[in-house]
């Protein structure tokens, strides 16, 4: 019986797998070089696609423009109708045509005298969630519109907190 030696192929051998393993590296550098660069094309043309996309779209026009202007009111605190141990604090802005109020100073004030006041008769339950809020946004632009005969275009609510 013949025994088969152990170890090293014969020199013939080891040389074919190097041509196949350079043939197969070089093969997937090719692959992965050419899968690359057609990405790099395809996002290309997203992004340029996207930009004139947004070139052909007119900038957003503001809700409010033109001669409007605003005017803070200082912060009103005062505690709520069901306890004096409930307060809350409402910071605000009124919007308004630029001089279509003779006295922007005394209709702040004035406007403040009355969230004060109606502050004074709310109770938590009223102002709670979503629809308390927007039910409180809108009780309160009735009243300074009411106050101002209309001149005051909206009440902004900046803060409201209740503690």
């Amino acid at each position: 019986m013949k025994r088969k030696k152990l170890g090293l192929p014969a020199s013939g051998e080891r040389g074919s797998w190097l041509v196949i393993l350079t043939v197969l590296s070089l093969l997937a550098a090719g692959t992965g070089g050419a899968f690359g660069l057609y990405l790099v094309s395809k996002v290309e043309k997203a992004v340029d696609e996207k930009k004139k996309g947004e070139e052909g779209k007119k900038a957003p026009t503001l809700a409010y423009s033109g001669e409007l202007t605003s005017k803070a009111i200082l912060p009103v605190v005062t505690n709520l109708a069901n306890g004096d141990d409930t307060w809350i604090r409402l910071e605000s802005s009124i919007i308004f045509t630029n001089g279509a109020l003779q006295n922007p100073d005394v209709a702040v004030a004035e406007i403040r005298q009355d969230i004060l006041a109606y502050l004074r008769t709310l109770s938590v339950s009223q102002i709670q969630g979503a629809s308390g809020l927007q039910h409180l946004r809108e009780d309160l632009n009735e009243r300074v519109a009411l106050r101002t005969k209309g001149l005051v275009r909206e009440l902004i609510v900046e803060t409201l907190v209740v503690q």
